[in-house]
């Protein structure tokens, strides 16, 4: 796989200018064929900063772009964002299903570094989701905080046990037994008093939700949670349903929140 970086950085506008790159490749960890759109500065000096930005339960890789303006919002910023898919899969190696997890979590960081000029140190690494995405988001960070600086749910289904208790048909298949999850490292509240309690690095998180979504209660409960815990958790919320007119405003909320170093 090859890709060409112009030399020009801005257009005649002194736009900053974006490649797209919309990216098929073999997973190992899945043991088929798979896709990821990743966004890129078309000039880089060095190693790129990288956001991980992760879809919900009923959509794949494509509909960030789809449904916001994602390109353009992180055109001045000198951040790449990879966009992976995972379909309905919570981001977990799935009991009757493939592993995503693995994909996730090893798999796809290893993959697209190995493809573009990403930066593998912590402090240039985050990631974000909606919903599914959300959860995936935070499950990232707190397995690995020495890995991700930050981390964002956008209106995330942040306790897992009580939704698979809720809708065993749909979780049963992707986490097995349903009373396994509890104290898992599946759990976001049992990893945040993990991370919580342990030395070493913890990643900055952001939490939002609207206060007419279904989700709302569960990330209540997750940012009090955090909060007794005295994990940094910057929450917002105001009214809104789980829709996409609220995450496009929320994720350059996100891009603004994010911990990037000065870059020359």
């Amino acid at each position: 796989m090859s890709l060409i970086y112009k030399a020009m950085t801005t257009d005649n506008w002194g736009i900053e200018q974006m490649a797209l790159i919309h990216c098929d490749f073999f997973s190992d960890s899945l043991k088929l064929s798979t896709s990821m759109y990743v966004i890129l500065p078309q000039t880089t000096v060095g190693q790129i900063p990288t956001l991980f930005l992760l879809h919900g339960l009923s959509d794949d890789h494509t509909i960030w772009l789809r449904r916001t303006s994602i390109e353009r919002y992180v055109a001045s910023l000198g951040l790449a964002v990879v966009m992976p898919a995972v379909h309905r899969s919570f981001y977990t190696d799935m009991a009757a299903g493939f592993n995503y997890w693995t994909f996730i979590s090893e798999e796809l960081p290893q993959v697209a570094r190995s493809f573009f000029p990403l930066s593998d140190a912590r402090e240039d690494n985050f990631v974000a989701g909606l919903s599914m995405g959300g959860y995936g988001a935070f499950k990232l960070a707190l397995n690995h905080p020495d890995r991700f600086a930050a981390a964002a749910s956008l209106s995330g289904a942040l306790d897992i046990q009580q939704r698979a208790t809720d809708n065993a048909a749909l979780f049963q298949p992707i986490f097995g037994a349903i009373d396994s999850i509890q104290g898992s490292a599946n759990d976001l509240f049992h990893l945040a008093n993990r991370v919580a309690a342990a030395e070493g690095p913890k990643p900055l998180l952001y939490q939002c939700c609207g206060t007419e979504d279904n989700l709302y209660r569960e990330n209540v409960r997750f940012r009090d949670h955090c909060r007794n815990l005295s994990l940094d958790n910057t929450y917002e919320e105001e009214p809104a349903r789980h829709e996409w007119g609220y995450w496009d405003k929320k994720i350059q909320t996100v891009l603004n929140w994010l911990p990037q170093r000065a870059r020359s």
